[in-house]
């Protein structure tokens, strides 16, 4: 009968692997303990690796929890914001259907990066904020050029506008549902048609409320 290979050891890992997998324990840990929580213990356990050579590479917990922060931070920036700059060209419901599913695509395939954010803000660190406000940026300059396109001046509405469709898509994606959650493409779809009707009433029926906002 063979017996289990062993979990990696410190010093026969390469560096480069032993912070990656360090990085990715102390996220999953982070995610459900919260900062005050996690241990260097849990993390060591997690990645496969031993306490000293968590301290070896990161120091301490507060230095290796903000590292984790910044790197889920810069992640979560990047994979969200790639499609407002994606196609330049898309009509708006492309583009809104493309925004939320970059959104929700992110949080399926990394389910501990809201918690990592979460945990800091409630730690005194806030990323969770400091993110919203880099993607607000990105988002209002791009909605922006599409509500130019129409010959519409949007002032602030665009801020405000995306803002809002942030808060609903965070919303829907840490719902919880009796029985099965929805679809994640019945979500995506259900808030590009409530963002293509709202914006499309405003253009038409309600463009008072944009000239308030400037």
């Amino acid at each position: 009968m063979s017996t289990p290979a062993p979990r990696g050891r410190p010093r026969k890992l390469p560096v480069g692997e032993q912070r990656a997998r360090v990085l990715r324990a102390t996220a999953k840990v982070v995610a459900q303990h919260g900062m005050q929580g996690a241990t260097i213990e849990q993390i060591a356990r997690e990645a496969g690796v031993s306490r000293q050579a968590v301290y070896e590479q990161f120091g301490d917990r507060t230095a290796l929890f903000a590292e984790v922060v910044a790197e889920v931070e810069g992640r979560a920036f990047a994979a969200i914001a790639k499609a407002s700059v994606a196609d330049p060209q898309a009509g708006l419901r492309e583009w809104a259907r493309a925004s939320y599913a970059g959104m929700v695509t992110f949080v399926a395939e990394s389910p501990e990066a809201y918690g990592v954010l979460r945990a800091a803000e409630r730690a005194g660190d806030p990323a969770l904020t400091r993110l919203r406000e880099r993607l607000a940026v990105v988002y209002a300059e791009a909605s922006a050029k599409r509500w130019a396109a129409h010959g519409i001046d949007s002032g602030r509405a665009d801020r405000a506008l995306v803002t809002l469709f942030f808060a609903m898509t965070e919303s829907l994606v840490q719902a919880t549902w009796d029985g099965e959650p929805p679809p994640q493409d019945a979500l995506i779809d259900l808030l590009t048609e409530f963002t293509v009707g709202g914006v499309a009433r405003l253009q038409t029926k309600a463009s008072d409320v944009i000239e308030r906002l400037r």
